[in-house]
């Protein structure tokens, strides 16, 4: 049950911090260049909640979710990383701890 909670923080954690990231690139000057990061910050998010919700309700299908979030947060942090800005640094180790957090429960529960 620790276990649960802690990675219901981490989603949580990811899923705002994607939200922010994407809100701030919104205001850089070259925003072409933020297109692709905006896209999986928004995606990103989205899966985070989706994700929180199954766990949540701890779902039979939690784990397949928790697979393909794994993946979303693992390209959304690579491509944060990419950016030197502190709020594309900040998702970017967001989405690190969410995706090993992810990985981790959708081994243990598989």
């Amino acid at each position: 049950m620790a276990h649960d909670k802690e990675l219901l923080q981490k989603l949580a954690q990811c899923a705002a911090a994607c939200d922010m990231c994407a809100d701030a690139c919104l205001d850089e000057d070259n925003i072409k260049m933020m297109v692709k990061c905006i896209r999986l910050d928004r995606d990103c998010a989205k899966i985070c909640m989706l994700a929180h919700s199954y766990v949540a309700s701890h779902s039979a299908y939690a784990g397949a979710v928790l697979q393909q979030c794994a993946e979303i947060c693992k390209a959304c942090g690579d491509e944060c990383a990419k950016h030197e800005t502190d709020h594309c640094q900040e998702c970017a180790r967001a989405c690190r701890e969410c995706e090993q957090a992810c990985r981790s429960y959708a081994g243990v529960g598989a």
